[in-house]
This record gives C-alpha cells, structure tokens and sequence, in this order.
C-alpha cells in the first residue's frame, strides 16, 4: 500500500509539474479586459485574443493605417515565441495594442494557473505582468508538437488542427485554472470561441 501511495504522489507531482512548464490555453490579462489563447503552431508559441471585456474593439494604435480598422478579437499578441534552452521559458514579441508597438518579450510559466510576461524596448524600458489561467492546456497535433521543445519527427504528418479550448466551456484536458468571473460573459453579438489560433490569416501566413 506504502507503494502504491507514494507512486501516486509521484505521478501527481509528474503531471503538476509538466502543466506548470506549458504556457498553452487561455489566460486572464492583468487588468482584465482581455483573455489571450496561447498555442503552439509550427515550432512556435503564438498568442491572440480569445475573449474581450468590452466587445467590438479595433486596433486604432497600429500604425499601418491599413490594420486600424482591424478587430482586436483574434488578433495575434504574441508572435513567434521560441523555447530557451534548458528552462521552461519561451521568447519573441508582444504587440501592444496600447500604443501600436512591437516588444521584444519573455513568456514564463509559473505554477499551474499563472504565468509572467516580461517586454523590453531595445534592452531596457523593461517591465512586466503577471497572467492568470482561464482554460487549457489545449493539445498539441503532430506538426505543432516541436514548440515545446520535442525532437522533430522523421516523418511530414499531415496538418492536425490544434483542438480548442472553448472560453467559456467546463474545463477540459487538464484546465486547473477558475472560471470567467461573473459578469465576464461573452457579449452577445461577439464570437463565444475563434478556435484554433494557429489558422487564423495572421498568424498562418507565418506559421506554416
């Protein structure tokens, strides 16, 4: 029985651990306006909007003129983030919608249900915030599986959609983190989930 018990505790401290190190799902931005679905598409960490407080946003800030008019839900916040080397932390940028600026970025999972996003401009004006988990991990498919570090396969798999974790669903495939707080509900009239990120036009044209 003494057995039994402490081979269950391993394999509970296992399964912490590998969810700790996987910055996959849906996450809580700090100030609460905006959740961002992160997934791994082609070797890389991508994020974007997933769900927004106040519906109906644009990104007036950009300053391409051609993308002000574009719609906030699902536009891609985090861009191409790739795993260091021997820690569970992954680099790239960050668009900020705030002032239509790219940041170079580290995204580090801390615990289960948090994880720090810390942004520089040119190596210094650095800071950050701390994220809180909604929804996920949402699982990987085969082509998209080298973005937590795995070794690349011999073979080309053919393109498995990512299954997503819907925002507001119960939690699935070992969500640890709470539910959308009251009267966070989807707006009506706005999209309850964008699916999978990794075929969205502005992260696909990228990633694959």
């Amino acid at each position: 029985m003494r057995t039994v018990a402490f081979s269950a505790v391993v394999l509970v401290a296992g399964i912490a651990c590998a969810m700790a190190a996987d910055p996959t799902g849906d996450w809580r931005v700090a100030d609460g306006v905006a959740n961002i679905r992160v997934a791994e598409c082609n070797g890389h960490m991508w994020g974007a909007v997933a769900w927004e407080k106040t519906p109906g946003g644009r990104d007036i800030n950009n300053p391409d003129v051609s993308k002000q008019s574009r719609p906030t839900l699902a536009m891609p916040i985090l861009i191409a983030m790739k795993k260091k080397p021997a820690v569970d932390q992954w680099e790239g940028q960050v668009y900020n919608a705030k002032d239509g600026q790219m940041y170079a970025t580290t995204i580090k999972p801390v615990g289960a249900d948090q994880m720090e996003i810390q942004g520089c401009v040119l190596g210094f004006l650095c800071g950050g915030e701390t994220w809180t988990r909604v929804s996920g991990p949402i699982p990987s498919s085969p082509t998209n599986s080298m973005a937590k570090g795995a070794p690349k396969g011999t073979g080309a798999p053919a393109r498995t959609a990512v299954q997503p974790v819907p925002a507001a669903a119960p939690k699935t495939t070992g969500a640890v983190g709470p539910a959308p707080k009251a009267g966070q509900k989807q707006a009506a009239g706005q999209p309850g989930d964008i699916g999978d990120i990794c075929l969205l036009p502005d992260i696909a044209r990228f990633a694959h």
